[in-house]
């Protein structure tokens, strides 16, 4: 486990105790959905609410063409994207979750299963776990394990983005892909 930084002591208060939903966010992020593809907006629209209302993200890091593969969402919050990327795999992909927030990880593993059904699956094709992003092996995150990559507007806000990046190179499958998406923040005006 790494070491506590005042950094990651400071985004889980803000994101676990601080926030209770989208609404109480004190700045103003660039969200588009209306530009999100079609089977992205699909599968968003079957997102339990509870999730959508807590999430933090903005825009989406998700690619075509997952069927079939195993995604890594880095700082995945409530889920909505694993969610989404539950989707996108089919019943034969794989995802999985990594939030240090205990939150936020419980409003996403609450929901496994009902997700699982509204998706048809007979069983859930997702994994949620805490811990930290700049450390994917203390989560059993084997190396050469991953097809795709997932982050939205999270790895901006790692203490140690060469951690990051190095365990994202770890874990990612030869010809594996990263998506990410990153907002510059503007404070809401009063």
């Amino acid at each position: 486990m790494l070491p506590s930084s005042n950094t990651h002591e400071n985004l889980k208060i803000y994101y676990g105790k601080i926030l209770g939903g989208s609404k109480d966010l004190k700045t103003s992020a660039c969200c588009c959905i209306e530009s999100l593809p079609p089977d992205i907006k699909a599968a968003m629209s079957e997102i339990d609410d509870e999730i959508i209302a807590k999430f933090y993200g903005c825009g989406s890091p998700i690619p075509p063409a997952l069927e079939g593969c195993t995604v890594l969402d880095l700082g995945c919050g409530t889920g909505r994207d694993v969610y989404v990327a539950s989707k996108l795999v089919g019943e034969n992909g794989f995802v999985i979750g990594v939030d240090m927030t205990n939150e936020q990880i419980a409003v996403a593993r609450q929901h496994v299963n009902s997700m699982a059904r509204k998706f048809g699956y007979e069983r859930p094709n997702v994994d949620f776990r805490k811990g930290y992003i700049e450390d994917l092996k203390a989560l059993d995150i084997e190396d050469a394990s991953i097809d795709v990559v997932i982050s939205n507007c999270v790895l901006n806000l790692s203490p140690d983005k060469p951690s990051v990046f190095r365990e994202i190179f770890r874990v990612l499958k030869p010809g594996g892909e990263l998506f990410f998406f990153r907002c510059v923040y503007r404070p809401q005006s009063a």
